[in-house]
């Protein structure tokens, strides 16, 4: 026997997903307005609404805090997708680039957001909700998607060169990290390079380094 649906149900599960939504954007907004500090109080103005309703949706701060990173995570992956010319919601390993170029859209993509929403960046970096952070990196689930997703590129650039895939993981997770730390420089410092060329330095480093693991081994 079928599993029989409740419409009702199902219409207040669409209601509810779209009021997240719309809270996570507002959210957004305040920390633009206001700063990477932002407060549930100017959080709730901005939305026209109370912190009563953050907490039904989200549970708590930390809720919102996930769901705000959330959003900055789909964002930097869109930008990868848009700039390696890929439909969105299509598979980044069907893409058909050089592996250079792939390395410069995935820290160009990185790059723009922080470029483009710097307060929101510094939200989900430095997690001002969370009074007292748990153990570790807070804005470690987005930099860990990012090199999950960009890992399982790698693996198939790699194994279409006749190399051993089994590097990819690690390699992403260095590329994400190195990426990271030169965007918080960069956010911080007072006179900082056009985006464009600090890709194109942050391209360089990492590609003369994985540039030669690209080689057929039976070319070496």
């Amino acid at each position: 026997m079928g599993t029989i649906t409740d419409g009702r149900s199902t219409r207040w599960d669409e209601h509810r997903a779209t009021r997240r939504r719309e809270l996570v954007e507002a959210t957004l907004r305040a920390i633009r307005q206001h700063g990477a500090g932002v407060g549930m109080d100017d959080i709730a103005a901005v939305a026209g609404t109370s912190k009563t309703v953050f907490y039904r949706h989200f549970t708590d701060r930390a809720g919102l805090y996930a769901a705000v990173s959330e959003s900055v995570d789909a964002r930097i992956l869109r930008d990868l997708q848009r700039a390696l010319g890929v439909s969105s919601g299509a598979d980044l390993a069907d893409v058909d680039v050089s592996p250079r170029a792939l390395i410069a859209a995935a820290i160009d993509s990185y790059l723009r957001l922080v470029e483009r929403d710097p307060e929101a960046y510094r939200f989900v970096v430095t997690a001002p909700l969370l009074d007292a952070p748990s153990s570790g990196d807070p804005a470690g689930p987005v930099t860990s998607h990012i090199a999950a997703r960009l890992a399982t590129v790698l693996d198939e650039a790699l194994l279409a060169a006749g190399r051993d895939p089994r590097a990819a993981t690690v390699w992403a997770a260095g590329l994400v990290g190195m990426v990271r730390a030169a965007a918080d420089q960069w956010l911080s410092s007072p006179g900082p390079m056009p985006r464009e060329e600090l890709t194109d330095h942050l391209t360089n480093l990492a590609w003369s380094g994985l540039a030669s693991a690209w080689t057929p081994q039976e070319q070496r």
